[in-house]
């Protein structure tokens, strides 16, 4: 067992990535935005998610994929998106279980198929496509085709794009406006507040055993306030903490220790 478990009488890591879908923290904001893309897909609707890197996107894809019934929805993930289209559509051939073809009009033709026959079985696919911004412009050309069915009479896949904010810059060009069109749910997550900061931290030690009041209030306000509300931050920045706090025998994790990894990282000057 690691020290720093040990010293604060910690089951698990707090701050680890290694959590279930069931234990994910959500604030009521981030909790609205799961339930307006559950409620999306339901009407058959797609969507697009943006925000900064480590502001929560991740959570709340794995939340809204824990809420959706497997028994009815097929969810499929792709993240690997740096790929020309035909090689992206031979990964999404993959991910549902087909064979790829050789062509690219074959490989697209497979996928269509499959779809249908989910619809008729009457399972309905959502693809959710992560770090969207990424994706190759001959991608993006296409991607709209993808949720044409019957002269676009008939919706029978819900498409979730997910990615930085540039990825709706992108979507608002002239050139996607086929697909931006098609975006029935546009949703920009924002960072967190300084509560939800402290909520997210307190729900992460207790769940390993923890005191809530282990991190300061202090600590606490200058953590959210270095991080701009980033959960990935804060879980660096907390876990670098607690191993700090260790080193200096102490019990709390304080605000000095928070300022001293701060300078050590040039975040605020000396």
């Amino acid at each position: 067992m690691r020290e720093y478990l040990r010293h604060f009488a910690l089951s698990d890591e707090p701050f680890s990535k290694d959590i279930t879908d069931k234990e994910l923290w959500l604030p009521p904001s981030k909790q609205l935005v799961v339930d307006e893309v559950v409620e999306a897909v339901h009407e058959r609707h797609s969507v697009s998610i943006t925000g900064e890197p480590g502001i929560g996107k991740t959570c709340v894809t794995r939340a809204v994929r824990a809420a959706l019934d497997s028994a009815v929805f097929r969810f499929t993930y792709c993240h690997n998106v740096t790929v020309g289209r035909r090689d992206f559509y031979r990964q999404l051939c993959v991910a549902l279980g087909l064979p790829r073809s050789l062509t690219a009009g074959d490989v697209f033709l497979s996928i269509s198929n499959h779809i249908e026959e989910l619809n008729r079985d009457q399972l309905f696919p959502v693809l959710l496509v992560d770090e969207a911004h990424l994706l190759h412009q001959d991608t993006f050309d296409h991607l709209h085709i993808l949720l044409n069915y019957a002269w676009d009479s008939k919706s029978l896949l819900s498409l979730i794009l997910v990615g930085l904010p540039e990825l709706d810059e992108r979507l608002k060009c002239r050139r996607n406006r086929s697909l931006y069109s098609r975006l029935r749910h546009r949703i920009a997550i924002g960072p967190l507040s300084a509560e939800d900061t402290a909520d997210y931290i307190r729900t992460r030690l207790t769940r390993v055993g923890g005191s809530r009041d282990l991190f300061t209030a202090d600590a606490i306000t200058l953590l959210h306030e270095a991080t701009f509300g980033s959960l990935r931050e804060v879980d660096r920045i907390a876990h670098a903490a607690l191993r700090a706090s260790v080193r200096r025998k102490r019990k709390l994790v304080e605000r000095d220790v928070i300022t001293r990894i701060l300078k050590s990282e040039g975040e605020i000057n000396p």
